[in-house]
């Protein structure tokens, strides 16, 4: 009866072997998380941040809500098979956590957005508004002040939020938060990203809740004074400490001071912002956990002296506690003075976590409590997940605690007799090997994010943090306290020279041959490898966290072998890029330093000067249109790039598209338009949006096939595979 041919039997599996093939795997699960040792709180805060991501990553709401669902009928099955098993305790514990807390991060990032979502205006429109300051911030690097504005629509009635920047020269004194003003405004919707892998401020207005960004025309009537104490006090501080310290000390230094003091970055200018970022020094501009850090640091070791200099006191109060207590509303006051950004947060809350630990006399530096505050700062704003600040923010956190958990490193930074120089070589061999291995988390995060990473940030950090740290900062501090009673000036001479040498830093690191890495974008799966792997490394305990160097091995080489597209269309067909077999950019429009060009270069990863298409020899240009012959892979491909809107006659037209590959235009055209591959005008670009184009694999990446269903940004007829 079957099963025989030729002399050989088939296995035929039975039902009860595979049960008890799940029953050893099963068996085998307990026994790994039984004797890993591992501290559960840490994969409960990466649970959550799963399940937000995955909100991110799922495309409708019905695939929302069926992940919730699935997820809860997981940790139900889980209850039923193991509730009563003592031999299943620590894996029952694990799966229905997990499933449960990964549904949670669903749910709540779908709340907020249904909660707080800013549904864009529909078209670009010229508005007269009457409207409330929310919020002012001042660019005074940009030569404008940026204005949140609320106010009602005139046809529905409904409040909404728009965001306009003012010129410099027209924005009044009085224009405060709490003043109501009527200006007339250049309103446009929030814009998704201007090609694939480029920054997406649709989501970000989104979430902050603004239905439109644009410019003031004319005159602002000021209808309404602020209110002395009423709305935006802490902003209102906030400038004058800004405008305090920029007059005590000018030019860059004195940028960056306003920076470390009040977190007003408006001042610095875009050359010494490109120097900072290069030499991987950005982060001492971003008010984050070294500010926070110090700030609470010294008050806690000052406060602390202080208050053992009274017996009384010393004898019945347990100073830590009184310290830690002093400390925190410093740190708080800080974090609210600068701000209250995401990593400003996410470090405060960090920093009083510590001072609790240190007043209970608990070990200050642990995993949990870097996951206590990655879950406060999550559910107060799980859009954050996303974004470049939460994830370098705590990456680098998650690298040091890890680091210096280790038992290697604990053991090379124990105390020993030695002498003061030695003792300071390991500490500084130490303070290097830190920020190198923070280089190496952050690295793949900001090539993801902003296509450019400064490969020297080791070497800089090494000697801008702790001139930051133990010189610049309490410099500013100083000069702060000293112009109470007018002697603030040698300190604030003191404070500029520190910070010429923090920027003479940046300017020598970022100048070197090799200083920066380009990448085009990478694939969403690769980073996620990357994190799985990085967060095993980190978090997993013994030998078997070893494990994770794998995921990372395998995510490295995806990420630098990812190639860079041969063409990039922006969203309106106004800007487009073709990488040359010779290697510079050839650009439609010589639009040098525009926010499209930077983003086209960025994009292709080539950092040379862009050459305008008409002035390359292989191009052949007309005044209306341009033809380009490309070979990729021993194939040629001829293209056909519009360069004006004038109307072209349509047989000939026609007859241009039929022997071109690809036809790009940011214009409609007719259908008798029919290259062999791809017809890219504007009918296309509005429902795709920005476009790269990858010849060697005949693939097309548009920035709409990784939208979804959100509400930032519109639903769309799917292009079918194949097609134009």
């Amino acid at each position: 009866m079957g099963g025989t041919d030729g002399g050989s039997v088939q296995a035929v599996p039975r039902p009860w072997r595979m049960r008890g093939a799940m029953s050893r795997f099963a068996d085998r699960c307990e026994a790994g998380l039984a004797g890993a040792g591992f501290d559960r709180g840490p994969w409960l805060a990466v649970a959550f941040g799963g399940g937000i991501g995955l909100w991110f990553l799922l495309d409708t709401p019905w695939q929302w809500s069926a992940t919730i669902v699935g997820l809860v009928l997981v940790a139900l099955a889980a209850l039923a098979a193991w509730r009563d098993r003592d031999e299943r305790a620590y894996l029952l514990a694990a799966t229905v956590a997990t499933s449960l807390v990964i549904a949670a991060g669903i749910g709540l990032v779908w709340a907020r957005s249904e909660l707080i979502g800013a549904q864009p205006i529909e078209r670009p429109t010229f508005e007269r508004l009457d409207a409330r300051i929310l919020e002012r911030e001042d660019q005074s690097a940009r030569d404008r002040i940026r204005l949140v504005l609320a106010a009602r629509d005139a046809e529905d009635g409904i409040a909404r939020a728009y965001r306009v920047n003012v010129p410099l020269a027209e924005a009044d004194s009085g224009l405060r938060e709490g003043a109501r003003v009527r200006l007339s405004a250049r309103l446009m919707p929030p814009s998704p990203p201007i090609v694939p892998g480029a920054y997406d401020f649709a989501r970000r207005a989104w979430f902050d809740g603004y239905a439109a960004t644009g410019s003031v025309v004319g005159d602002i009537e000021i209808v309404e004074e602020a209110g002395g104490g009423g709305e935006g006090w802490i902003a209102q501080v906030q400038r004058r400490l800004s405008g305090h310290v920029r007059e005590r000390l000018y030019g860059a230094p004195g940028a960056i001071a306003a920076t470390l003091a009040s977190g007003d970055r408006g001042a610095i200018s875009e050359a010494d912002e490109v120097a900072m970022r290069d030499a991987g020094l950005t982060h001492l501009l971003s008010i984050s956990g070294l500010h926070v850090s110090a700030i609470i640091a010294a008050t806690y070791l000052i406060a602390l002296k202080l208050l053992a200099l009274w017996p009384w006191l010393a004898l019945r109060v347990r100073l830590p506690i009184v310290a830690a207590a002093i400390a925190a509303i410093a740190g708080i006051s800080y974090t609210l003075l600068t701000g209250a950004q995401v990593p400003t947060v996410r470090s405060c809350i960090g920093a009083i976590l510590v001072l609790t630990a240190l007043a209970l006399g608990r070990e200050p530096l642990s995993l949990r409590l870097v996951a206590v505050a990655a879950i406060a700062v999550l559910f107060l704003w799980p859009e954050s997940l996303v974004g470049p600040s939460f994830q370098m923010s705590f990456a680098a956190v998650l690298a040091i605690v890890a680091l210096h958990n280790a038992k290697p490193f604990r053991e090379f930074l124990a105390p020993r007799e030695e002498s003061g120089m030695r003792r300071f070589g390991r500490r500084a061999l130490m303070l290097f090997l830190t920020g190198f291995v923070i280089e190496l988390a952050l690295m793949p995060i900001v090539l993801f994010h902003f296509h450019r990473a400064g490969i020297y940030g080791a070497v800089a950090n090494l000697f801008a943090i702790p001139l930051v740290t133990f010189v610049s900062m309490p410099l500013v501090a100083l000069a702060l306290a000293m112009d109470v009673v007018g002697l603030g000036a040698p300190a604030w001479w003191l404070v500029g020279k520190s910070l010429d040498v923090l920027l003479w830093i940046a300017h020598l690191v970022s100048a070197q041959p090799g200083a920066v890495k380009l990448a085009p974008k990478m694939p969403m799966a690769a980073m996620a490898i990357f994190a799985v792997g990085a967060l095993w490394l980190a978090l997993w305990h013994g030998r078997a966290r070893l494990w994770g160097a794998l995921p990372i091995a395998v995510a490295s080489i995806w990420m630098w072998a990812t190639p860079a597209p041969d063409i990039v269309i922006t969203r309106d067909g106004r800007d487009v890029g073709i990488a040359s077999a010779d290697g510079p950019l050839l650009v439609l429009r010589d639009s040098e330093g525009s926010y499209a060009q930077q983003n086209l270069r960025e994009v292709a990863a080539l950092d040379g000067e862009p050459v305008p298409l008409a002035e390359w020899p292989g191009a052949r240009c007309s005044r209306d249109f341009c033809g380009l012959r490309l070979e990729r892979d021993g194939r040629e491909w001829n293209l056909l790039v519009a360069r004006s809107r004038e109307l072209i006659e349509e047989r000939a037209l026609a007859a241009a598209c039929d022997r071109s590959d690809i036809v790009i235009a940011d214009r409609f055209l007719p259908r008798s338009c029919d290259p062999r591959w791809l017809k890219a005008d504007r009918r296309f670009l509005e429902r795709e949006g920005g476009t790269a184009i990858y010849l060697a694999e005949e693939r097309i990446d548009t920035v709409a096939e990784g939208q979804g269903e959100h509400g930032w940004f519109r639903p769309r007829v799917r292009r079918n595979a194949g097609s134009q």
